[in-house]
């Protein structure tokens, strides 16, 4: 996109979407036309890296990106207006956090017809463009963070280890303890687990 007029290029991607519980988290990361750095080969879509990987990285980035915009939407976004609403709200915010402002983006799957920039939905973005590979990391890094500060809010869920995804261990502790007020009502089995104790 450099070559067709557009030096301030961003790529957006998101992280949380499939949790059940906290936040869903867009990043938005502008790169240098030509970025240069050792590192850079490590990058590719966080779910493909360790958490100590994404960690390492996570400065780095910050560091050589022009502009970091990250933006998200809270559990009771998401079971008002449904995931992929509560998920475009969160990437609007990412772009409109960025400084100096995006004048193209690259987004992975989604298109962003409310934001008035030209744009490119690319399916597998986040391992096809090195932009998109790189939010993907801020958004995951940025939302681990945000669950373990949840995790000492709602002691007993351990969303410091699976992040409010539905593993085993939470699903456990979910029947026992019964949803937080960050579980997202809307989602099953959550929703069934409500639904029962209100019988």
């Amino acid at each position: 996109m450099h070559r067709l007029g557009y030096p301030l290029v961003a790529g957006l991607d998101e992280a949380g979407r499939g949790a059940l519980a906290g936040p869903v988290v867009a990043a938005a990361v502008i790169l240098p036309s030509s970025p240069r750095a050792p590192w850079l080969d490590q990058v590719r879509d966080s779910k493909q890296l360790t958490p100590p990987q994404r960690e390492q990285l996570f400065p780095r980035i910050q560091e050589i990106a022009l502009s970091v915009g990250v933006g998200q939407s809270g559990h009771d976004v998401i079971d008002a207006q449904g995931i992929v609403p509560a998920t475009r709200l969160a990437m609007k915010a990412a772009v409109e956090h960025l400084t100096p402002a995006a004048q193209y983006l690259l987004i992975d799957y989604l298109q962003l017809p409310e934001i008035p920039l030209p744009q490119k939905g690319i399916t597998y973005g986040d391992s096809l463009c090195l932009s998109i590979a790189c939010a993907s990391i801020v958004a995951k890094v940025t939302r681990d963070h945000l669950m373990a500060d949840l995790d000492r809010l709602h002691p007993g869920y351990a969303f410091a280890g699976h992040k409010g995804y539905g593993t085993r261990e939470h699903l456990v502790r979910l029947e026992e303890l019964g949803p937080c007020p960050v579980h997202r009502r809307s989602f099953s089995p959550v929703s069934e687990i409500v639904a029962g104790g209100e019988r």
